[in-house]
């Protein structure tokens, strides 16, 4: 595995503007005199909002990580303009020259920390402390960002369909999948290679590591997370190892990524109940209840739910 060292060793981690948003002027996207406001989300690269440059207040600088130290923990995004930023966010400064490419690594390389951060644990007195590749693998090196397809809006069914819940029945888990535990692996026994390693994390498809062993779980399945970033749900195309964090769903029906997809949305709804450190084992997922399209016979109707994803924008990307 690559050397590890601190995120202090690599990056300069500076208290950001601490702004509040109702107190500063929004404006469109599009003035020409915009800045971005980041906050503690996870998404939309932590764009809460844009706002009007404030002359007394210098914003955060360009080509820096923005990290989130509360709230959604360690939300983590390159940021390649000046901006603003809310309470609890930090900016990282690289300590040597990096690419975009280096910034865009590290910031994956963080929010793979993110299942540290459960129940409530806030990284500002750890960041600095956060162990990361001391420098990114030889494989990256060739990836640019130029050379990274962009995905395309185009559905795979030009076509609106309207998603009507309330005509949907209840299904236990168990109706529908075989349910398999993972296997509890140390990272000292693991090994370098190319199976994707399963832990209960919340991104990255729930891809924590490769490494060496044979996979103890095949492809086509969807992984949950029992413990840890409880229900967050993951369709696995390929063959895998999920660590003992992580049930692994085999469906008892036809299965394929689209229909897998729509299940997983509707898995990780089930997440609010999981709060405050409960845990989704195995006998509680089995007689866990999801509501589903059905057809007229009142059987799960998986036609319609593959239909849906491939009327959404991107889908042909997928």
């Amino acid at each position: 595995m690559n050397n590890l060292i601190t995120l202090g060793e690599l990056f300069t981690a500076v208290y950001g503007a601490n702004l509040e948003l109702v107190n500063v002027e929004e404006c469109s996207k599009n003035d020409t005199d915009n800045l971005r406001f980041v906050s503690r989300t996870e998404t939309n690269n932590g764009i809460s909002a844009y706002v009007t440059r404030i002359e007394e207040i210098a914003p955060n600088p360009a080509h820096t990580i923005s990290v989130a130290v509360s709230g959604s923990v360690l939300s983590s995004f390159y940021q390649d303009k000046e901006y603003y930023s809310g309470r609890d966010v930090y900016y990282l400064m690289p300590k040597r020259e990096m690419s975009i490419e280096e910034m865009l690594f590290y910031t994956l390389c963080i929010k793979a920390n993110k299942y540290k951060y459960n129940y409530g644990r806030q990284a500002n007195k750890t960041l600095g402390g956060i162990m990361l590749p001391a420098e990114m693998p030889v494989e990256f090196k060739h990836i640019t960002v130029e050379s990274i397809a962009v995905p395309k809006k185009t559905p795979l069914i030009d076509k609106h369909i309207e998603l009507i819940p309330e005509n949907w029945e209840w299904f236990e888990i168990q109706e529908l999948f075989n349910i398999k535990k993972g296997k509890r692996l140390t990272k000292e026994d693991m090994t370098e290679g190319n199976t994707p390693f399963i832990g209960s994390i919340d991104s990255n498809n729930g891809y924590r590591d490769y490494i060496g062993q044979a996979p103890n779980h095949s492809g086509n399945t969807i992984t949950v997370n029992y413990n840890g970033s409880v229900a967050e749900a993951f369709y696995q195309l390929n063959p895998f190892w999920a660590s003992d964090d992580v049930n692994v769903l085999y469906p008892k029906f036809e299965m394929n990524p689209f229909n897998a997809l729509f299940i997983v949305t509707i898995i990780k709804m089930e997440k609010y109940r999981f709060n405050y450190g409960r845990k989704w084992h195995l006998e509680r997922m089995n007689s866990t209840k999801i509501k589903l399209p059905v057809t007229s016979d009142h059987l799960p109707d998986f036609v319609f739910m593959e239909s849906y994803i491939k009327s959404l924008p991107y889908s042909a990307s997928l």
